[in-house]
């Protein structure tokens, strides 16, 4: 018998206050949306680099839960960022996340963020550790 994979969790704290809501999860794939505003904005008028950061890891991050055991555990070991495009207010952002490859301790992830024209904002690669279950410093 194989065991169930994870499901998606509640936002985090952190999501919720910028607004971040997930609007897909699963087949090593997900996706989160938020519309930038004020909260957002550096002195410069655009969305703070924090943002994207925030999206990418998140939507990367959950395309990789959706493939994990429940009993599985990750976190982010490296996230690299490349900023394309400034993100104005009132843009809606689209950060999409998808698994490149997965072993059985180290997973590559390809992140990046869209709006609803199609224009690209930021992309990423990262690398995600996973053990088989969590580790006891975090339980």
């Amino acid at each position: 018998m194989t065991e169930e994979l994870s499901k998606p969790t509640e936002m985090n704290e952190i999501s919720k206050s910028l607004g971040i809501e997930m609007t897909q999860f699963g087949n090593g794939t997900a996706s989160f949306t938020v519309v930038v505003d004020d909260r957002h904005l550096n002195k410069g008028g655009v969305a703070f680099g924090g943002l994207h950061a925030s999206l990418l890891d998140s939507a990367m991050g959950a395309a990789l839960v959706s493939t994990l055991k429940v009993s599985e555990w990750c976190a982010t070991a490296n996230l690299t960022i490349n900023y394309l495009e400034a993100s104005l207010p009132g843009v809606e952002l689209i950060a999409t996340g998808k698994i490149v490859r997965r072993g059985k301790n180290l997973a590559h992830l390809f992140g990046e963020i869209k709006d609803e024209k199609g224009t690209t904002h930021a992309n990423a690669t990262g690398v995600w550790t996973i053990w088989n279950k969590k580790p006891e410093k975090f339980v």
